[in-house]
């Protein structure tokens, strides 16, 4: 995924300590310890920019929810009322970390090597330094996605000056941190100055469902907009906002298959291409879609192209170009490290950036026999295929094993964390019915 150095059918990638030192045909190396990768596509690991890791143990429990009551058909289920107003106000401290630890080491499994986790459960300092713990103990890249909390202990967002002190002084970790700036919530104005003090980027929803288009304008009229942003979805925004996040530089995040299914409005993938702007790709929440990021890729890549094909069968001429496999590979990896500023440490195989590196298998029965390799990449893979993960130079993954993971006895505690939080919510489980 770096042009400078292209592709190749054949070749060696080259990692000593925790970064790529070369790349190319035959590297004459006499001393280095060999990870056979015959057979397997050899990339940069995925990057998942906005992740609600702690809603782990609420996995499918909104399937056929929507986004907010909006009053229209549908909607008396929806995410807002039912996860953000009732689960996620009794999670303690131990419910944040085993969700985030089980959700970080799953997405491992399928080959996401970095995400930002939009924990919107900073109901205490206790409940954010489990959410860190967590990603730390996963051994992943991650972005904390210092959010909101609820409740009198809840220290957001002052409690960020301590944050960065504590556990983000340095750059040079895995685990690093985003300031989030939610509009629709009063007093984002002193959460964005304080994401701007301490030196780190502001990321937040931008929704048209939730009615944040005047509050957005006004921002953008402003000139508040700069390229430390990240706008997530996107969805209903004007052609005033939209031109503001183009010209500030800012980053924008897409979760399609969410964005589709939960009634965000249609994914703005084309509107943002039109504006020169290359999102990225988000899983968002487990309780409604997959994490996987093979589900992203194809999402995105078949919704803009049913629109395009749609104008062409009408008789439509001057048309944008078609996705293609290599560019939905790209928003889930370049664009996804560009986007969380980490674009000098990983994204790519570039000698120098860290080894944050997945070996996928095309010799498997779904794959078999290999003829493009993005294509088979972005049209025909799954977690399955991912046979070896390495991040930062580690082997977390190896022949299609997590190491050093106990899954059973996590998944107990996970299990237990769930029951916990339906009853204290007052949600019956009914595995048949929501």
């Amino acid at each position: 995924m770096d042009p400078a150095i292209g592709d190749f059918a054949e070749a060696d990638v080259l990692v000593e300590g925790s970064r790529i030192r070369d790349v190319g045909r035959n590297l004459a190396v006499s001393d280095a310890a060999i990870l056979e990768a015959k057979g397997m596509i050899v990339m940069p690991g995925f990057i998942d920019t906005h992740h609600h890791q702690f809603e782990t143990a609420l996995r499918s429990f909104l399937a056929d929810g929507i986004l907010i009551n909006d009053g229209a058909p549908h909607s008396m289920f929806n995410y807002y009322e039912h996860v953000l107003q009732k689960f996620s106000m009794i999670y303690r401290p131990q419910d944040v970390f085993i969700n985030e630890l089980f959700g970080s080491l799953s997405q491992l499994d399928a080959g996401v090597t970095t995400v930002m986790d939009v924990s919107q459960i900073h109901h205490s300092p206790e409940h954010t330094d489990a959410a860190i713990a967590a990603l730390k103990e996963a051994g992943r890249r991650a972005v904390l996605g210092y959010f909101e909390g609820w409740g009198e202990k809840s220290r957001y967002p002052d409690d960020a000056r301590r944050l960065k002190a504590e556990h983000f002084s340095s750059d040079d970790q895995l685990v690093t941190m985003v300031m989030g700036g939610e509009i629709y919530l009063p007093g984002h104005e002193k959460a964005w100055r304080t994401g701007r003090e301490i030196g780190v980027p502001i990321a937040l929803h931008v929704v048209g469902t939730f009615g944040m288009a005047p509050t957005f304008d006004e921002l953008a009229k402003a000139g508040a907009f700069g390229p430390d942003n990240i706008f997530i979805h996107m969805t209903g925004m004007s052609d005033l906002g939209w031109r503001a996040t183009a010209d500030a530089g800012a980053h924008v995040s897409l979760a399609v298959p969410v964005e589709m299914t939960m009634r965000h409005g249609m994914p703005p993938i084309q509107r943002a291409l039109d504006l020169g702007i290359q999102p990225s790709l988000s899983s968002d929440v487990e309780c409604t879609m997959t994490a996987d990021p093979f589900t992203q890729m194809r999402a995105a890549m078949t919704v803009q192209r049913a629109f395009v094909n749609e104008a062409a069968l009408a008789g439509a001429t001057n048309m944008p170009p078609l996705l293609t496999s290599r560019d939905v590979i790209r928003f889930a990896t370049t664009e996804g490290a560009r986007g969380l500023k980490l674009d000098g440490k990983t994204g790519s195989l570039t000698p120098g950036k860290e080894a944050d590196i997945i070996l996928l298998d095309a010799t498997a029965i779904n794959v078999a026999p290999l003829n493009h390799a993005p294509g088979a990449v972005v049209t025909l893979m799954e977690r399955s295929n991912v046979d070896t993960v390495i991040v930062a130079g580690r082997i977390r993954k190896w022949r299609g094993e997590l190491l050093d993971v106990d899954l059973v006895g996590l998944r107990r505690k996970l299990e237990a964390s769930r029951d916990y939080l339906f009853e204290a919510a007052g949600v019956e489980r009914d595995l048949f019915r929501q």
